[in-house]
C-alpha cells in the first residue's frame, strides 16, 4: 500500500513538472522523423498480464519488425532518438504505466512475451510484483547494448547470459524489497543517467 502511495504521488509530480520537455520532445520528433510520438510495444506485467509499455519513439517505423534487440550504434535509431536514449530519456512516459497501475517505479523490468516463453518456473517468480521503471539489474546492465555489440550472436548471449542474470538480480530484489531501498535505486539511476560515478551498495 505504501509503495503504491508512494508510486502514485512521484509519478505525478514527475509528470507535471516534465510535461514542458514532454511537449519539447513529442514537436522534435515530430519534425525529425515520420511517425508517431510514443512507441508502444507489449510487455508482461504482474502475474503474466500483458499491457502496453509507453516510450517516446527512438527508431524508424516499423523497424522492431528487423528484431526486438537494439545493439550497437543500430542504425535504426534516429538522430534524435540516440539522444533520448543515451539519457534513459524515452523511459520518462512510462511515469504514465505507474500512474495507471501497469507499473511501479522500482521492479523487474518488463519483458516482451517471446523472452517470457522461455522463462522456467523459477523465473517466473519474477512476474509475482509488478515491473518498474528502474530496478538493480537495470543499473548493472546500462549500456547493454554496447555489451550485446561484442557478441558475434546479440540475441544468443542475451537469452543465455543477460536475461538469466537480470532474473536473478530482480529475484534477489524481490527478497529484500523494502521502500528505502527502492528510494535508492531512484537516486542510483539519477546519479547513472547525468554521469556521475558511484559504487552500488
Amino acid at each position: 500500500m505504501m509503495t503504491r502511495l508512494f508510486d502514485i504521488i512521484f509519478s505525478f509530480i514527475i509528470l507535471i513538472i516534465l510535461l514542458p520537455l514532454f511537449l519539447l520532445f513529442a514537436l522534435v520528433i515530430i519534425l525529425t522523423s515520420k511517425g508517431g510520438v510514443f512507441y508502444l510495444q507489449k510487455r508482461v506485467g504482474k502475474d503474466g498480464k500483458i499491457f502496453s509499455l509507453i516510450k517516446f519513439r527512438t527508431m524508424f517505423v516499423n523497424a522492431d519488425k528487423q528484431g526486438l534487440l537494439t545493439v550497437g550504434n543500430d542504425k535504426r535509431i534516429t538522430k534524435f532518438g540516440k539522444f533520448l536514449r543515451k539519457y534513459k530519456l524515452d523511459e520518462l512516459p512510462q511515469f504514465l504505466n505507474v500512474l495507471i497501475g501497469q507499473m511501479s517505479i522500482v521492479g523487474p523490468r518488463p519483458e516482451v512475451p517471446k523472452y517470457v516463453d522461455l522463462y522456467n518456473q523459477e523465473q517466473k517468480k519474477v512476474l509475482s510484483v509488478k515491473p518498474g521503471i528502474t530496478d538493480y539489474a537495470s543499473l548493472l546492465y546500462f549500456n547493454e547494448s554496447n555489451e550485446l555489440v561484442r557478441s558475434s550472436e546479440p540475441e544468443k548471449h542475451y537469452i543465455n547470459v543477460i536475461m538469466p542474470h537480470k532474473i536473478n538480480l530482480s529475484l534477489e530484489y524481490i527478497e529484500n524489497k523494502s521502500l528505502w531501498f527502492d528510494i535508492k535505486i531512484i537516486f542510483w539511476t539519477f546519479l547513472r543517467i547525468v554521469g556521475i560515478k558511484y559504487k552500488i551498495k
